[in-house]
């Protein structure tokens, strides 16, 4: 029992930092020391689908499920409705890549909205004579 719980854990973890990595630049909008954790998560997610890399959190999930006995993700909520977002069938290098380009172009759009504001608002203005 303790390693479902803990395997649900860690893929709610998983979830939620995929979320952060692909929305968290929204947080930036608001509140700008957010930008120090989300560009690092970014950059992470984007690396992980570009190079093909599996993320830690995967490899804990199995060890957890192995070790609690676990098989199949036939009955619950995290298996029935988180998995198949972190871990869509038929997952294919190319789709990795136009994952890890989803991510870019949204915090790039992001971003650019946060640099235009910030820019409007540092822009010095002239003085009329």
């Amino acid at each position: 029992m303790v390693y479902r719980i803990l395997t649900d854990i860690v893929v709610m973890l998983h979830f939620a930092f995929v979320l952060f990595a692909l929305f968290g630049g929204i947080g930036v909008l608001y509140r700008k020391f957010i930008v120090w954790i989300h560009l690092p998560a970014v950059v992470w997610a984007v690396l992980i689908e570009f190079a093909g890399w599996i993320c830690p959190l995967t490899p804990l999930e199995n060890l957890l499920r192995d070790r609690g006995g676990l098989g199949g993700y036939e009955t619950g909520f995290i298996e029935q409705y988180l998995m198949p977002v972190l871990y869509p069938a038929g997952l294919t290098r190319n789709l990795q890549m136009v994952m890890g380009g989803a991510v870019l172009a949204v915090n790039l759009f992001v971003y650019a909205l946060l640099w235009r504001r910030t820019a409007k608002r540092v822009k010095p203005k002239n003085p009329r004579r």
